[in-house]
């Protein structure tokens, strides 16, 4: 089914491709102080993007740390509102040695567009602004729905600032619904809306020895080692069958419901495929009693991101480490409380500490778990809408990934999100050589004008 803003969308292609690259090419990297000003460049660049969109009461919003974009255009009435969210930051693009062409140098290669940021969530999040300016242009300036914006520079650092604003705003942000493109279709071609996102604990586990580093030869086999001792520790999380070691974790764990088991049985999946492909290792891992949808969508995780310290230079250096450092998080799945899971962490570390070791727990961000109702009208005209354009069945799965503003509108606005999302599995999020099909950015901006137009037919 062809939407209405087809013809325009085909005619404006090569400048809305150009304007994705422009954005591209700014390093937004929230996580490093060095980047600052360039996030800040790219939320100017997104604010002056729906000015020419036309949307009004544009705002950079300043924050204690990176802005938030906040616009609306509210001249529908008796129609619905719906709230437009993503992100302007981006992930670090290390290792820089493994990126075919340079992570802020958009690269066009096989129909795909390579730079950080491509997909997760530049190319997603423009889409939302160019379905406006579409969708203005071929009904006479004006919008079938109700459309606000607000877009952060944090979510790829906990997103604590968004987090602040939303309570204190719930009337400037009162809205039927959100939209949120930043997820990924099951397959290819396969129209996927996701109604379940894992909630994250993020911590740093601080690891203390000797009072300095040590001679090896002089004091090895007696001084306790922090970068071993944290090896030790965290070696004891989880056992050969990945079922996670901290008492209390699983109480609140709720399988899935069987209904719900029976729709990933018909999804397009292969786990060869998945392992060969997108995995990219000899053998899967986890809980060999659960399948692998409910290993990445319905258990909880522990994983370590990466441990520092000691001595990694060329050469040699024969040091017993004063210090070591690892950054551990676990994913959470619905009923779990997140202060119930770190306390029982907390717990587990003290208990579990080698001998000679102290440890410390930082908290850098955590969020709950979260399900979406597919019944709410909005998200079933979503389906409807996804389904026409792409000619198939909507399918409805889960995310393992995290999305915490999803929470804040449900706690705070009390709305569902819908997670409408043109991503493909193999597109490389937060890796070397991270991309997003061009077609799919075209084919996002189209489906979501005709999601906006279907839902602003609703009284």
């Amino acid at each position: 089914m062809p939407s209405t803003v087809e013809p325009f969308v085909q005619k404006n292609e090569s400048r809305f491709l150009d304007e994705l690259t422009d954005f591209l090419r700014i390093p937004s990297v929230s996580t490093l102080p060095e980047h600052k000003d360039d996030v800040a460049r790219a939320a100017r660049f997104v604010a002056g993007s729906l000015k020419r969109a036309g949307l009004e009461n544009v705002e950079i919003i300043s924050t204690a740390r990176h802005p938030l974009i906040y616009a609306d255009w509210l001249h529908a009435p008796g129609k619905p509102t719906v709230l437009c969210y993503g992100h302007y930051d981006v992930q670090p693009p290390d290792p820089l040695d493994l990126w075919t062409t340079p992570p802020f140098e958009p690269s066009i290669r096989n129909g795909n567009i390579y730079a950080r940021g491509a997909c997760d969530d530049k190319g997603q999040m423009f889409m939302h602004i160019k379905a406006a300016e579409a969708l203005r242009d071929v009904h006479d300036g004006r919008l079938p729905v109700n459309l606000k914006f607000l877009i952060e520079g944090e979510e790829e650092v906990g997103g604590e600032s968004i987090s602040e604003y939303v309570p204190k705003h719930k009337d400037k942000l009162k809205a039927d619904v959100a939209l949120v493109s930043d997820t990924e279709l099951f397959a290819d071609g396969v129209p996927t809306l996701c109604i379940g996102l894992r909630g994250l604990i993020y911590t740093e586990i601080e690891a203390h020895g000797p009072a300095r580093d040590l001679h090896s030869g002089m004091y090895g086999g007696a001084a306790p080692n922090a970068v071993y001792g944290l090896i030790e520790l965290l070696s004891k999380a989880k056992d050969a069958n990945g079922h996670i070691q901290i008492p209390g974790i699983y109480d609140d764990v709720v399988p899935p419901d069987p209904a719900e088991i029976e729709s990933w049985n018909r999804l397009p999946f292969s786990e060869e495929q998945f392992l060969k492909e997108e995995v990219g290792s000899t053998q899967l891992t986890g809980e060999p009693d659960q399948s692998v949808f409910a290993r990445v969508w319905a258990r909880p995780t522990f994983e370590v991101h990466g441990i520092a310290g000691g001595f990694t230079g060329a050469g040699a250096k024969t040091v017993i480490p004063a210090t070591a450092t690892a950054k551990v998080s676990m994913r959470l799945v619905p009923k779990q409380d997140p202060q119930r899971v770190l306390s029982a962490f907390q717990s587990w570390v003290k208990a579990n500490t080698p001998r000679g070791i102290r440890t410390q727990i930082r908290l850098l961000s955590s969020g709950p778990a979260i399900s979406v109702n597919p019944n709410h009208p909005g998200i079933q005209i979503a389906a409807r809408a996804f389904s026409e354009m792409l000619g198939k069945p909507t399918v409805f799965i889960r995310s393992g990934g995290s999305i915490p503003i999803v929470g804040e509108f449900a706690t705070h606005l009390g709305i569902p999100t819908v997670l409408m999302g043109f991503g493909l599995p193999d597109d490389g999020l937060h890796s070397p050589n991270e991309k997003y099909r061009i077609s799919n950015y075209y084919q996002g901006i189209l489906t979501i004008a005709h999601f906006l137009d279907e839902y602003g037919k609703q009284q």
